[in-house]
């Protein structure tokens, strides 16, 4: 976001921030209000309008969202309404921040930041092998809950429950596809701590001392500390590939083979 909609995002997070309930519990009543307010432009146009009282605004979300939220929730949602958006999709887009901020809060609160980070990119990965699954998430058509329930089968009771809560969020699809979303919502978890999300492709396991080597020298590029999620591909041969962000770094030799193939075919 940018302009007048990123600074009111900025309120809005600062109310996460300030919640004094469970987080957990936000960051699902976030999720709810966004799949009403996605159903209901008329409502949304109303929250959004510069000319409409900000108290008005909140009185209405406290109409609306009072007897199934917590206290904390309508907080943040009269935090929202209270700002200045750009477009009518700011404001839903920022609650989502606004929830998954909360989701990361409570993994973090609960010891689990470093499961989140893992499980996000491991349900990634699983989602992305399986083409049938991944045309089933991906399908803006499916109604969310279906999708929801579709993954709340695959994964319960193996993630934890902010990983669940995302990936069903992420399933969504409101602002990209499930694996773009999902992604996003991984940086986030890194930002909690100021550091990078590392791909790492290699042929064969990196041993604790390897992966601690590699981890050092990515945080000494970088400056920033660095997380390292692993791909076993024995399709690479040897050496290894690093992607953060949209940079890569591939020192495989399955690439410098090709590249080798080229040269000689002229």
């Amino acid at each position: 976001m940018r302009g007048i909609s990123a600074k009111s995002l900025v309120e809005v997070l600062a109310a996460v921030d300030a919640a004094t309930g469970s987080t957990s519990d936000l960051g699902a009543e976030l999720f709810g209000a966004v799949s009403v307010l996605d159903g209901a432009p008329a409502l949304r146009r109303v929250l959004t309008d510069p000319s409409t009282e900000a108290t008005a605004k909140v009185g209405l979300v406290t109409q609306v969202f009072g007897s199934k939220v917590g206290t904390d929730t309508l907080s943040v949602l009269g935090a929202a309404v209270s700002g200045r958006w750009s477009s009518m999709r700011d404001l839903t887009d920022a609650l989502e921040t606004a929830g998954v901020a909360a989701e990361v809060a409570a993994a973090d609160a609960g010891g689990e930041l470093d499961a989140l980070e893992t499980e996000l990119f491991e349900v990634e990965r699983i989602i992305r092998s399986d083409p049938d699954l991944r045309q089933v998430v991906s399908d803006r058509g499916i109604p969310a809950d279906a999708k929801g329930s579709l993954l709340a089968t695959l994964l319960d009771g193996k993630v934890t429950g902010a990983t669940l809560a995302l990936a069903t969020q992420a399933a969504a699809a409101r602002t990209g596809s499930f694996e773009k979303v999902l992604s996003n919502f991984g940086d986030t978890v890194a930002a909690r701590r100021n550091r990078l999300l590392a791909e790492v492709r290699v042929a064969h396991e990196l041993g604790e001392t390897e992966q601690t080597r590699l981890a050092k020298a990515l945080a000494n590029k970088y400056g920033r500390e660095v997380h390292l999620n692993i791909i076993v591909d024995p399709a690479v041969v040897g050496g290894i590939a690093v992607s953060i962000g949209d940079e890569v770094i591939d020192g495989t030799m399955s690439t410098r083979l090709e590249v080798a193939r080229r040269r000689l075919a002229g």
